[in-house]
């Protein structure tokens, strides 16, 4: 069974973008994250969604520019680039599904959180607040398998997609296979509850010891304060890393993934690529040609890694706020 050490953790932290910081007692980060103001999370507007509680942040007026977080972030990811573009539309940033002030699932467990369940409930948010028509998607990690299956789904809504260390797998390129070292093998196996359920390992070690200098300690409290309890809270954060395609497993969410990537790829849809260096996802060379044959599409760079919007978030919200303004 994989084992969590010291090796593994620097590597993780290293592909996020810094250094590795070593996770505080749960009696610090309670004292932490009741100091930290709740002024994002009081900015939040609710509604129900299938019996279960959905969180966005909301400012602007007129056609709706929509942000989509992914794993194990939240809407608080956008916020040093929504003021860019809040004069230029209606921007809302959801939490997902058990994420953020996103309520959990009432029967969370093993499987509960797949990807398919979080792109459902983000699709009936979006209709219950109205968003149905000159939408653009602005999108990452996870967030942006949700905003293409929308997309796609959907294609006389959107006007407009801007992404950013998407999720894509053409059909055409052999799959990634399961790996079998490095902490995505340990969240992939028995090991991944400890690791995340019990020590949080996806907050503490690759989302704030990767961006340890990019962040202040109230950056650190809000991102960690969905998930200070231990257990189920923490369920969503296992589960993306069990989405990921390897093998072409599982199943289900890799048909969904080939299947918006080649809808993304032929559609002439305006698009917007913000291209992170070095970045993570989209770093190879065979992904970048391929995205690079995406038509209709403006490209831009920008400094980071995966997590970029902490790393260069004014870069990304001057490039957007220029895009939109060119349609």
């Amino acid at each position: 069974m994989p084992t969590l050490d010291r090796r593994t953790l620097m590597k993780a932290a290293l592909l996020a973008g810094g250094a590795v910081t070593v996770p505080l007692s749960p009696g610090s980060l309670q004292a932490q994250a009741q100091a930290q103001s709740l002024s994002w999370a009081e900015q939040k507007r609710h509604a129900s969604v299938r019996g279960v509680d959905m969180a966005w942040h909301e400012v602007g007026n007129g056609d709706p520019i929509v942000f989509l977080h992914g794993n194990p972030t939240s809407s608080y990811l956008w916020r040093n680039i929504i003021p860019h573009v809040q004069h230029l539309g209606r921007c809302i940033a959801p939490d997902l599904v058990g994420m953020g002030d996103s309520a959990p699932l009432p029967d969370s467990g093993p499987g509960a959180y797949k990807f398919r369940v979080h792109r459902d409930y983000i699709v009936d948010l979006l209709e219950a607040i109205g968003v149905t028509e000159r939408v653009t998607l602005v999108i990452h990690d996870w967030g942006s398998g949700i905003g293409l299956s929308y997309a796609q789904a959907h294609p006389d809504r959107v006007r407009g997609i801007a992404y950013m260390e998407a999720i894509l797998r053409p059909a055409s390129l052999p799959p990634v296979p399961e790996p079998t070292t490095g902490l995505f093998s340990v969240f992939r196996s028995p090991a991944g509850e400890e690791a995340v359920l019990q020590n949080n390992v996806f907050i503490d070690q690759i989302l704030l010891g990767g961006l340890d200098l990019y962040l202040s300690d109230a950056d650190k409290a809000e991102y960690r304060r969905p998930y200070l309890v231990p257990g189920e809270s923490r369920r969503a954060t296992l589960e993306w890393p069990r989405e990921l395609p390897r093998d072409d497993q599982p199943a289900d969410t890799v048909a969904l993934i080939r299947e918006y990537t080649d809808w993304f790829a032929a559609s002439e849809v305006r698009k917007l690529f913000v291209r992170v260096n070095p970045g993570a996802i989209l770093a190879s060379a065979e992904m970048l040609d391929f995205v690079r044959s995406f038509k209709n599409q403006t490209e831009v760079s920008v400094f980071g890694s995966h997590y970029v919007q902490e790393i260069s978030p004014h870069a990304i919200g001057r490039a957007l706020a220029r895009w939109l303004e060119s349609a």
